[in-house]
Formats: structure tokens, C-alpha cells, sequence
């Protein structure tokens, strides 16, 4: 076991420059095993490394990483497939070079011989001890890296996506064979898919992909503590699933919007209180498809240009807004502007107070309501179920949404706003109030939306570097001079 824990310090880590990990803070302790787990690209295979002694520590520190960690993982197969490659190398060498055979490979390698040629015996390797190294199908030659691991007795034992291209049988085995060390080899495992997890596991780190070449530790979990554990597995589900955003309701459709026009077009819009001017002179259009942040500090003006473009406030009237087709003020009602916008904030949620099914929860978007008042179709009960199913929470659609967590009726809401595939989907801060691990949730889910609907998106918070990935326009309100 770890004689003393793995510690990183806000340490920052560099892959050849093309992929660092941002100021990590995490301890490994003795007695504990770990799935590092997220989204592709999300770091989890250079967290691993790190591990290793792999990449260029520029900042920060890890303390005490053990001397002797054996790594299996896709990188370091292909760098010992290469390695045996070079040997072949037929301009400076008389003879044609056969590779190193596998029998050398293992058990020049291993210091427990016994153990080497019981797992040998154990993965169906045998016949292939004379074989060169080389000449492996890409299965066999994980099986002969994972061997070399196992008997080699190392003080941290690092496999990255271990069971990936095993046949029932192998899977099996090697599970077997890693319970039976978990109280003598401390453990770290990479995984995409959590129904692979290992029963001794007992802690979960996450992984979250901040740009394209930026990745940082996004929070760790206990795999006792329950909720936290399946708030997780809600996220990991969201971030991977293939699942796609359930389609609108044909039976419902909203009227069809001109092509060429835009969603919005505010011009020369202004909010003033007296002599007090809170939005100056705005200009800003939204085109159909474009995902808008829209960002400022308290008091500049964010919930004011939101509720122009709703309707909701007293100086929509005097003020050039164009909104769905509509022109303010030349006649149209206000349930003709909202009947193409989804709305999710924070007074929604305090709002929805009635004690309804999460299931009725969703089909009351359909109607703009909260709680329900009228009988839903067979067709809305089915688009529900696809939501539920789309937000890992299918064994909930019966429970009440008052007896929810407050991440998870935020979920719930958005997904009400969404059901009727709105023109326009306004978030109004839609993670506040919520903890690190629900405002990971939400963000997943609005990417989703993003990626996979016609819906544009109007994304409102504080925070201008707080970005999603899929919206790439951004407009920030700052706050007016006194």
C-alpha cells in the first residue's frame, strides 16, 4: 500500500504543448482506489499519465509519487509497438530482424515469474510465447502489457481503459484478479463507462474539458456518499450518452417563421428610470441557429433586455424591437411573442411550487403552465418519457417535483422549456444556487440543446469567461455610470 499519499498542489502539467491540465488538487491515501472518468477530451487519460511522471510539471506540485507505477494504456502500447519497430530497421542491420518474442517481453520484464506465467496461462497466451511481439493482433498485445503490470508488483498500478477490447471471458478474469490484490496494490483506473466499474472502487474524480487543448480536475467523489455518487453518474450520462434532444410534437407544431428574418433585432433599444439610464441606445440581433451569452454585473441592465424581448416590460412600446416576425406595437398580442419562447430562471423555480409528477412537470411546458390543468396526449406522455430518459432520470417520472434536489428540478425545467422546441430558449442565470456538480449538469445539458436542437439558445450569467461549449457569440452589458 501507499506508504504516503499521492498529493497534487494546484499543479499544472504540459503534454508537448498541445494539452495541459489546469492546477489539479487531489491526494491519493492509502486503502483508497480510483475511476478517473468525463467526457472525451475531458484529461482523463493525461491525469492518469501524471501519474506516471509523464508531462512537464510548470507549476505547482505533486509530492509523493511512487517510484515504481506500471501504466497500461493505449499511448504506452503504441510507444512499445514503435520501440519494436525500430529494431527492423533494414538499412543498418544484415539480417532481417524477427522482433522481440513475447516469452521476453514478459519475463524479462516481471519480477514475479510464478505470477507472469499463471497470468499467461490465465489470458490464453501460451501458444504465442515464441511469437514476436510485434506481429500481435492489437488485443493480444494489451493482454501481454496488462500481464507485465500485474506481475511486476508495482507500488501503483495505472490502467486506462483496461477492459476495452476484452471477450466476456478475459473481462471477467481480469476483474477477478484485481479484486483479489486491491489489499496490497493501490489502483487507478480510467473509465468511459460506469456499468465497468470495479465493485472495490472507492472514489471517482472527474474530469472537464475546458477548451480544446485545456482540461482541469472539476471535483472528486466519495463512492459512499450516495447522492453525490449518482448525481455523477446523472452528469457522466449526460456528457456521453448518444441519446439526442427528443423531438417537438408534430401534432403541436409552432407557426413557421420566416427564413430570412431574424429572431430579435433591437434598435437603439433604451431602459431609463427617471433621469437613471440603465440600457443605452443597444443595438443587437439575433439570427435563427446562433447560441448568444449574454453577461454583465448586477444592475447592468441583463433581466431589463430580456424582458423587452418577452414582453414583460413597460417600455417594449416605446422602444424599435423586432421580435418572430413581429414588429412592438403594431397589434399583436403578448401570447403571440411567447408562444415561440422557452423561459428558465430562478423565479420560474421558486414559482413552481405545486406538488405535480416530474413526468407532468415536463408536458406542462407544452402548455405554458405550471402544474397541469389539462389532459395531455399520448403523444406529449411519450416526448416526456424521451426527456426523462435523456436526463438519466427515467425511475423518477412518478416521484413529486417539490421532493426533487434543486439541481434536479432545474434539469426538469429546462427540459419543460425545450418540449415545445421554442424559437428562442432563454436561460436566465440558470446555475445559480446550484453546487458544483448540478451546475455541471446544467452546462452539460444546455450543450446538448446546443448541439442537437434548431432552438437558439440565450444563455444569461455573470461571468463573460464562463462559456459553453457551442455558443460563440457573446454580448456583455456593463454597468451605467453615475
Amino acid at each position: 500500500m501507499l506508504a504516503k499519499a499521492i498529493s497534487f498542489h494546484d499543479a499544472t502539467v504540459h503534454f508537448d504543448e498541445k494539452f495541459t491540465l489546469n492546477k489539479i488538487n487531489w491526494a491519493i491515501t492509502a486503502g483508497q482506489h480510483w475511476v478517473i472518468t468525463g467526457a472525451n477530451g475531458s484529461g482523463k487519460s493525461a491525469l492518469a499519465a501524471v501519474l506516471a511522471s509523464i508531462g512537464e510539471l510548470s507549476e505547482g506540485q505533486v509530492e509523493h509519487r511512487p517510484t515504481k507505477v506500471e501504466l497500461v494504456s493505449f499511448e504506452a502500447q503504441a510507444q512499445l509497438i514503435a520501440a519494436e519497430l525500430k529494431k527492423d530497421d533494414a538499412d543498418i542491420m544484415d539480417v532481417i530482424a524477427i522482433g522481440t518474442p513475447v516469452s521476453e517481453m514478459i519475463f524479462d520484464y516481471c519480477c514475479d515469474k510464478e505470477l507472469a506465467a499463471s497470468l499467461v496461462e490465465k489470458f490464453g497466451l501460451t501458444a504465442l510465447l515464441d511469437r514476436a511481439f510485434r506481429k500481435l493482433s492489437t488485443g493480444e498485445t494489451r493482454k501481454v502489457m496488462l500481464i507485465r503490470a500485474l506481475a511486476n508488483q508495482p507500488d501503483l498500478l495505472v490502467l486506462d481503459e483496461p477492459f476495452d477490447g476484452l471477450d466476456a471471458d478475459t473481462l471477467a478474469m481480469l476483474q477477478e484478479h484485481l479484486a483479489s490484490i486491491v489489499d496490497t496494490t493501490p489502483m487507478v483506473l480510467v473509465l468511459n463507462r460506469f456499468d465497468e466499474m470495479p465493485s472495490f472502487i472507492s472514489h471517482v474524480a472527474f474530469m472537464n474539458k475546458l477548451a480544446d487543448d485545456q482540461a482541469e480536475l472539476a471535483f472528486t467523489v466519495d463512492k459512499q456518499d450516495e447522492a453525490a455518487f449518482n448525481e455523477l453518474y446523472q452528469l457522466l450520462h449526460l456528457k456521453t450518452t448518444d441519446l439526442e434532444v427528443p423531438p417537438a410534437d408534430v401534432h403541436a407544431k409552432l407557426p413557421a417563421l420566416a427564413p430570412n428574418q431574424p429572431l430579435v433585432k433591437l434598435t437603439k433599444a433604451t431602459i431609463k428610470y427617471g433621469d437613471t439610464v440603465i440600457v443605452d441606445k443597444l443595438n443587437w440581433t439575433i439570427q435563427p441557429g446562433q447560441h448568444w451569452q449574454l453577461s454583465g454585473p448586477n444592475g447592468s441592465g441583463k433581466t431589463g433586455v430580456l424582458s423587452l424581448i418577452t414582453g414583460d416590460h413597460p417600455q417594449c412600446y416605446v422602444n424599435d424591437i423586432f421580435v418572430f416576425g413581429f414588429q412592438r406595437g403594431k397589434g399583436e398580442s403578448i401570447w403571440q411573442i411567447k408562444q415561440f419562447i422557452g423561459y428558465v430562471s430562478t423565479a420560474l423555480q421558486w414559482e413552481y411550487r405545486v406538488s405535480t409528477s416530474c413526468k407532468n412537470v415536463i408536458i406542462s411546458g407544452f402548455y405554458d403552465s405550471i402544474g397541469m390543468y389539462s389532459k395531455s396526449t399520448d403523444s406529449q406522455k411519450k416526448i416526456a418519457d424521451q426527456w426523462l430518459t435523456l436526463l438519466g432520470m427515467s425511475d423518477r417520472a412518478d416521484q413529486p417535483f417539490n421532493k426533487l434536489s434543486y439541481g434536479d428540478q432545474r434539469l426538469l425545467l429546462i427540459a419543460r422549456a425545450m418540449v415545445k422546441h421554442p424559437s428562442l430558449l432563454i436561460l436566465d442565470e440558470p446555475c445559480l444556487g446550484l453546487d458544483d456538480m448540478n451546475r455541471q449538469l446544467v452546462l452539460a445539458l444546455i450543450e446538448k440543446i446546443c448541439a442537437a436542437s434548431q432552438t437558439t439558445v440565450l444563455y444569461v450569467n455573470h461571468h463573460a469567461e464562463d462559456k459553453i461549449q457551442g455558443i460563440e457569440h457573446h454580448l456583455a452589458l456593463e454597468k451605467p455610470k453615475t
